[in-house]
């Protein structure tokens, strides 16, 4: 009789266990559905785990740009960019080409750059960095003077595996940096 009421109550906690797991996964995966891409004018460049020494002005100024993931009014993810017309490996030649870029632009269509670097991701919510590089990716596919997504990354084994697991592949390991391409078909 003891036997039969211990059993009915590891019974019941199972099964309560197994709701709340798969509500809980549910959860983890609804704000991914609802959220979306937008650009921004800052963002709070301490929280960057990649490059925290450039401020909002280096990020917005010359035609680059802050994206980020938004979700019921919080931004979950951040993705910042430089355009250029050549691939960067440094955050120096990253300022000089973007720049170039830009000031090439003026003459032109006023669109800067034919490269997208992507050079700081970062995610305060599981699945955010997943989310904002197939966001963008979506982003640079249809624009109509961008033909590839490069990315300045730091030498880390994180970074490597963020950019392989997520199919891009590495085209150049730098003095201080590595880069990464996501294939645009068009």
């Amino acid at each position: 009789m003891v036997k039969k009421k211990i059993s009915r109550k590891i019974k019941a906690r199972i099964k309560k266990s197994r709701k709340d797991f798969n509500k809980n996964i549910k959860n983890l995966f609804d704000w991914v559905k609802g959220a979306e891409l937008v650009e921004l004018n800052e963002c709070e460049t301490e929280k960057d785990p990649v490059r925290p020494e450039l401020d909002n002005e280096f990020r917005i100024s010359y035609g680059r740009k802050i994206y980020g993931v938004k979700y019921k009014n919080e931004i979950h993810a951040i993705m910042c960019f430089a355009f250029t017309n050549q691939i960067p490996k440094s955050v120096y030649e990253l300022d000089i080409f973007s720049r170039d870029a830009f000031l090439q632009s003026a003459t032109r269509d006023q669109n800067v750059g034919q490269i997208a670097i992507a050079y700081t991701v970062w995610s305060n919510k599981k699945g955010g960095g997943k989310l904002i590089v197939k966001e963008v990716f979506k982003m640079i596919k249809n624009s109509n003077h961008l033909n590839r997504l490069i990315t300045l990354s730091p030498l880390t084994e994180m970074a490597r595996n963020f950019h392989l697991k997520n199919g891009a592949e590495e085209i150049s390991v730098n003095e201080e940096t590595q880069n990464f391409e996501y294939k645009i078909i068009k």
